[in-house]
């Protein structure tokens, strides 16, 4: 197994793990909230609290990075109350665990078009970047109207204008155009709900990352299960295309 270095926040009670950047599709809400007989605004609200308990348990693990899938760019076809409640949560995430995020040394960024959420979202979210842009304890990566094949479309239109020959294109050169371009590689993404599949998040990024499908609904997902998912990726022998 490659052996990279983790060094877990001081007195976090950090956890020995290889691991450096996970990424989480966060499914299940509406379900958890239909097995509960609530309206699926509940399960966004308890998802929301999923994410807080999430980010603060991969900070204290020391995680150098941490992406969730927060909207992505299919999610325009849902009903229009469930998007004006999906861009009400997440003002009201932005607004109360901005100062925390903050204080802890978090570094908030965003990949996708995010731009799409107009006005007064946009202002908060490129606010809080700001706000948050010398912290190096841990980077919170939100995917906000992201999709993988659109990213990598927009990195192959900015070489094009950027009048890169074909014969000096490689992989180095499109993943320095992509969103995610800085951040460590991706280890592991953890998709929740039982799920099997990517939905058009990450795919050029997931190509050697380990993959692990949960049944557990986002909502319920917490600290044990993050560091279980880790514990699952440091018992894995990773090979990279080699046999």
């Amino acid at each position: 197994m490659r052996q990279v270095a983790v060094h877990p926040a001081e007195g976090a009670g950090g956890t020995n793990t290889t691991a450096r950047h996970v990424a989480i599709i966060m499914d299940g809400n509406g379900r958890w909230a239909k097995a509960r007989h609530l309206p699926r605004v509940a399960g966004h609200r308890r998802g929301a609290e999923a994410v807080r308990a999430t980010v603060r348990a991969a900070a204290e693990i020391g995680l150098e990075a941490l992406t969730l899938y927060a909207f992505s760019s299919e999610n325009w076809r849902r009903p229009e109350d469930e998007i004006t409640d999906l861009k009400g949560l997440l003002r009201h995430y932005i607004a109360n665990e901005l100062e925390e995020l903050h204080q802890n040394g978090i570094r908030l960024r965003i990949i996708g078009d995010y731009q799409r959420f107009g006005g007064e979202l946009v202002k908060m979210l490129e606010d809080a970047v700001a706000r948050t842009a010398d912290n190096h304890r841990m980077t919170l990566v939100m995917a906000l109207n992201y999709g993988a094949q659109h990213e990598i479309l927009r990195a192959v239109q900015h070489l094009i204008r950027e009048g890169v020959s074909p014969d000096m294109l490689d992989e180095a050169a499109l993943e320095a155009r992509l969103d995610t371009h800085g951040l460590p590689p991706l280890d592991l993404l953890i998709r929740t709900s039982g799920e099997r599949r990517l939905s058009n998040f990450l795919l050029w990024q997931a190509a050697y990352a380990e993959l692990l499908f949960i049944d557990t609904l986002w909502p319920d997902f917490g600290e044990a299960d993050l560091r279980e998912a880790l514990a699952d990726f440091d018992r894995r022998e990773r090979r990279f295309g080699g046999r």
